[in-house]
C-alpha cells in the first residue's frame, strides 16, 4: 500500500494516529478492536508503511528474556510474541520458530549468563534450557562455547509483511491513511486537538504519537518534558554468503553488555533464508543515516547539545570507538562471531551491507533507556522509547496505550486519570 487512500470531505476525526510503523498500526488496530465505529487517519511523513525500524530490522519474534523483570519490555515482550504468532496465523504470514543460542564463550561470562537465565525464567520464557559445552552442538553443530541457554521460541518473520497486512486490515475497516504528511506540532485547544503538518491541520479528539525516530520532537510539541531525547544509532548488518550446508539452525547470540541496551554482534537467520551477520550499534548525525557518513544538520544540532550524549561518550567512548573500528574493518566483525561459530570465516560474505537506525532515548544525565516509555499530555499520548523488542511487542504494546484513554459512547476522547 503506497498510496494515501481517498481523503474524508473534512480533516476532522476522532483519533490520529502520528506514524505508519508497526506500533501506530498495531495501536490502530487496538482501537478499532475496542471502538469499531471510530474515525481515525494515520498521518506518516513517509510515502508508504514501515519505512523506518519497522522495515529495517533482522526480524526476530524475540522471547524476552532480557529484560528486567516487572519492566514493559519484560511483560509486553512475552505476551506480545505469543500474539504476533497468533496474528501471523490469522493471516498466513509466514514464520518460523528456530530458536536461539546465547552462548558464554569463557567462565568470566557465566555469571551474566545466569542473570540472564533467572530473567528468562521470571518473565515466563517458555521452553528455556540451560545447556553444557557438550550440548551446545546438538542444537547449533558448528557452535562453541563453555555454555549456552537455549530459547526455542525465538522465531523470525518478516514485519515489513506483517506491517503490509495491518495496513490493508486497517484501510478495509474505512481508516484513512495520508502519506508525506511531517507532522510539525500539536496544541490543544478546548477539546480539540489541532495536528499540523507541513500540508494541512487535522482537528482530532486524541492524538497518539508513535513516531519513532521523531517521537521526542513530536512529543515536546505537545507541551510534554524535554526529556528524554532520541539518540540514532546505526546497525550495518552483512550477509553471508550461501552454503552447501547451513551454517545456522537458528539464532546465535553472544551474552551482553549489561550495561547497554544493544544485543553484540550475533548471527540471524532470515525468514527469506539468509543469514545476515550483525549488527554494529554505531551513534550517527542524521536520524534516517542508512548510508554512514549522512549528516542532517537539526539532527547534528540536536545531538550535540543534548547533555546526555556527552557523558555518554565520556562513559563509553572505547565502545564507540570499537563501532566505528568495525563499521570500517568488516573484518573484525566477522572474527567477533567467529569466537562462537569458527567455520563463519570460511564463508565470507557478499558485497554490500544491509542497515537499520534504532530510535534509542537518551536521558539528560546520559542514561541509555531501557525500558518502552509511553506518556501522556492533554488530548495526546505519546510512545517516547520504543527500540527492540517493540516489533516482538507490538500488538501487546498496542493493548498497553489503548487502556490509557477512556471513549464516551459519542466517541469523544477524554484524558484518562
Amino acid at each position: 500500500m503506497t498510496a494515501a487512500s481517498p481523503e474524508t470531505s473534512s480533516n476532522q476525526f476522532d483519533v490520529a494516529i502520528i506514524g505508519a510503523g508497526i506500533v501506530g498500526l498495531a495501536v490502530a488496530r487496538e482501537l478499532l478492536l475496542h471502538y469499531p465505529g471510530l474515525r481515525m487517519v494515520i498521518l506518516e511523513r513517509e510515502h508508504e508503511i514501515a519505512r523506518h525500524q519497522s522495515g529495517h530490522n533482522s526480524g526476530v519474534i524475540h522471547s524476552g528474556i532480557y529484560y528486567l523483570p516487572g519492566s514493559l519490555k519484560a511483560r509486553l515482550c512475552v505476551e506480545g510474541a505469543e500474539l504476533m504468532y497468533a496474528f501471523c496465523d490469522q493471516y498466513s504470514i509466514p514464520y518460523e520458530r528456530c530458536g536461539k543460542l546465547i552462548v558464554a564463550l569463557d567462565e568470566t561470562e557465566i555469571p551474566r549468563l545466569d542473570e540472564l537465565e533467572r530473567r528468562g525464567r521470571l518473565n515466563g520464557v517458555s521452553g528455556l534450557r540451560r545447556l553444557s559445552a557438550a550440548e551446545i552442538t546438538d542444537v547449533e553443530p558448528g557452535c562453541q562455547g563453555v555454555a549456552a541457554l537455549h530459547c526455542p521460541s525465538t522465531g523470525i518473520v518478516d514485519y515489513r509483511e506483517v506491517c503490509r497486512v495491518l495496513g490493508e486490515e486497517l484501510k478495509s475497516k474505512g481508516v484513512v491513511f495520508h502519506f508525506g504528511e511531517k507532522v510539525t506540532g500539536l496544541e490543544r485547544t478546548g477539546g480539540t486537538t489541532q495536528v499540523r503538518s507541513e500540508n494541512a491541520t487535522f482537528n482530532v479528539g486524541l492524538a497518539i504519537g508513535c513516531a519513532g525516530l521523531w517521537s521526542d520532537r513530536l512529543a515536546i510539541s505537545a507541551g510534554e518534558f524535554s526529556g528524554p531525547r532520541i539518540v540514532p544509532f546505526r546497525g550495518a548488518y552483512l550477509t553471508l554468503k550461501p552454503s552447501p550446508v547451513p551454517l545456522v539452525r537458528g539464532l546465535i547470540y553472544p551474552v551482553p553488555n549489561p550495561e547497554l541496551p544493544f544485543l553484540g554482534v550475533h548471527i540471524t537467520k532470515l525468514i527469506n533464508g539468509d543469514v545476515v551477520l550483525g549488527p554494529t550499534a554505531m551513534l550517527v548525525l542524521a536520524r534516517d543515516a542508512y548510508t554512514s557518513w549522512r549528516i542532517n544538520p537539526r539532527d547534528l544540532w540536536g545531538v550535540l547539545r543534548w547533555p546526555g550524549t556527552w557523558k555518554l561518550s565520556r562513559k563509553y567512548w572505547r565502545t564507540g570507538v570499537k563501532e566505528i573500528f568495525m563499521k570500517i574493518f568488516r573484518g573484525q566483525l566477522i572474527r567477533e562471531a567467529s569466537n562462537y561459530l569458527p567455520t563463519i570465516r570460511q564463508n565470507g560474505v557478499r558485497w554490500g551491507e544491509s542497515s537499520g537506525v534504532r530510535a534509542q532515548a537518551l536521558d539528560r544525565d546520559g542514561t541509555l533507556l531501557d525500558d518502552f516509555l509511553v506518556t501522556e499530555a492533554p488530548g495526546s499520548v505519546h510512545v517516547r522509547n520504543a527500540p527492540s523488542p517493540a516489533a516482538t511487542s507490538s500488538l501487546a504494546l498496542a493493548r498497553e496505550i489503548v487502556a490509557r484513554v477512556q471513549i464516551s459512547p459519542d466517541w469523544k476522547f477524554h484524558e484518562s486519570r
